[in-house]
């Protein structure tokens, strides 16, 4: 059974730090308490796990912050993103141990998810696809470094997908691209098509 401070605190990084209009805004530690049937002692206690993780800041006598990310921020968040994935790519090309038919299951079911009331679970079988090919690694140090990139790219990612009408089809399409490679057994493919890929995601997110 969760705690109050598991409770909000999964609450918090998968449902408010993720909603697009909750951005740029100071969270209200009394609303969110109220709406998740806790105290705000659990509040303050899972706010302070996001701040130490980067993820709210904690300004004195005004609460906790939302604060958009910085380019700076954005372009970090991709070169990470690269280095894990691009090695997962090589890694398991080279062993022949990609996980082709369950990355291709999860395209089939983020190809099904349109418009804006996808748009969180669009973002997630994002991150799934991703997160699929770096646990076929074996490592698991690496796949929770990458997992705990995902906040932040949803924080990001959510706004652009509600503001990028034809996002949608250009993820799919690179995808796509990715997971040809990997069946191909071809890492050189496969890196590239990551590489092209956290490119126009990361201009996707700059203009958002």
């Amino acid at each position: 059974m969760q705690s109050g401070r598991e409770k909000a605190y999964a609450y918090l990084k998968e449902s408010v730090l993720t909603d697009p209009a909750m951005q740029d805004r100071f969270l209200s530690e009394q609303e969110i308490a109220d709406r998740i049937g806790v105290s705000r002692t659990p509040i303050r206690e899972a706010l302070l796990l996001l701040a130490a993780e980067d993820l709210v800041r904690l300004v004195p006598k005004r609460g906790a912050h939302i604060a958009p990310l910085s380019g700076r921020e954005i372009g970090e968040l991709m070169e990470m993103r690269g280095l894990i994935e691009r090695f997962a790519a090589q890694c398991t090309t080279e062993r022949g141990t990609a996980p082709v038919e369950e990355m291709a299951g999860i395209l089939d079911r983020q190809e099904a998810l349109r418009g804006e009331a996808g748009a969180q679970e669009f973002l997630a079988a994002d991150h799934h696809f991703h997160a699929t090919l770096v646990a076929a690694v074996g490592n698991t140090l690496m796949s929770r470094q990458h997992d705990a990139l995902r906040s932040r790219q949803t924080r990001a990612g959510v706004r652009a997908h509600y503001r990028s009408g034809h996002r949608h089809d250009e993820v799919l399409a690179e995808h796509r691209k990715i997971l040809d490679g990997l069946a191909a057994d071809d890492a050189a493919a496969a890196c590239a098509a990551i590489d092209s890929h956290l490119q126009a995601t990361r201009r996707s997110l700059l203009a958002a």
